[in-house]
């Protein structure tokens, strides 16, 4: 019996590739320097698709594809999947939530820490030489005791709320409504009251058209020039013009960004501020998380061609 043939949209770790070879046949994608002819070789054969949660699969290859009958995102996020067009075909969408959730926080956390203790800046001041020369760096600012706006309370914004009140820290969240579990967490209504009364706020949204550029420039500018963003969910929650322009005029006091809109070929007039810390889309990015979510993605496609039910399915 032949495997079911998957197309792969873009590069998993080597134990992945290794252990959806054992099951299927895959079709590199991203490999492909035509990917039009390569749809057009393969397209009747294929029956799956394994894709990332940046790259998803749209609607032109949903329907370039006749045989389809599942995506499999290696990623929480689904936004970069038409779940319109899939949903109308019958195709099975899944996706590896839970996995990721603590590995993502604990970035975030990190990103606050470092940038607000200005950690990377103190490496580089010891090893120029800077600390024997010029002396101590300048003075920076705490993070215990002071106000986080959690923007988006789901799975990762819960986890990273939760890590924030290790810090003693005022916690309040914003989301479609009052959740029962945030207990003494303060409730608001809308971003940019909650970057009103935030020192530090965290975007932890889901992706897509509901949420793009939520945080605009009203919410930036109500962050203020003490006030600090930090963004580990999608790139499209933010208006990045209006970030880059409120952090080349002091409108807004830091930034620490794990995503970006065309990453990673991002906008060079980030790699110009010294007032924003930059990561390579690397929250869930620690062997542990990978592997599981590799796993889960294995799991997905082998249980819907065994004809099981999904273990985590988004549609």
């Amino acid at each position: 019996m032949s495997k079911p043939e998957i197309l792969q949209m873009g590069a998993y770790p080597a134990w992945d590739v290794e252990a959806l070879e054992a099951k299927f046949t895959l079709h590199r994608y991203f490999e492909a320097d035509d990917k039009q002819a390569f749809i057009a070789q393969h397209a009747p054969a294929i029956r799956g698709i394994a894709t990332r949660g940046e790259l998803g699969a749209n609607r032109a290859l949903i329907e370039a594809l006749p045989n389809l009958e599942v995506i499999s995102v290696y990623g929480v996020g689904y936004d970069a999947v038409d779940l319109e067009t899939a949903k109308a075909r019958g195709i099975r969408v899944t996706n590896t939530p839970d996995v990721l959730t603590k590995d993502v926080a604990d970035l975030a956390i990190a990103m606050m820490l470092a940038q607000s203790r200005a950690v990377v800046t103190g490496d580089a001041w010891v090893r120029s030489g800077d600390w024997a020369a010029k002396g101590n760096l300048p003075l920076q600012r705490r993070v215990f005791g002071k106000k986080a706006g959690v923007l988006g309370l789901g799975r990762i914004g819960y986890e990273v709320a939760r890590r924030l009140a290790g810090f003693d820290m005022d916690i309040a969240y914003c989301d479609v409504a009052p959740r029962e579990f945030a207990g003494d967490w303060t409730f608001v209504d809308n971003a940019q009251a909650l970057a009103e009364r935030s020192d530090f706020l965290f975007v932890t949204l889901t992706g897509g058209p509901a949420t793009r550029h939520v945080v605009n420039q009203s919410v930036i500018e109500a962050l203020g020039p003490k006030g600090s963003l930090i963004n580990v969910s999608r790139a499209s929650n933010i208006d990045e013009n209006a970030l880059l322009d409120a952090l080349e005029a002091g409108k807004l006091g830091w930034a620490a960004l794990d995503v970006f809109e065309g990453e990673p070929k991002l906008n060079p007039r980030f790699t110009k501020l010294e007032n924003v810390l930059l990561q390579p889309h690397q929250a869930s990015a620690t062997e542990e998380t990978r592997r599981a979510m590799g796993a889960l993605v294995l799991d997905n496609l082998a249980a819907h061609f065994d004809g099981r039910p999904l273990p985590t399915p988004v549609l």
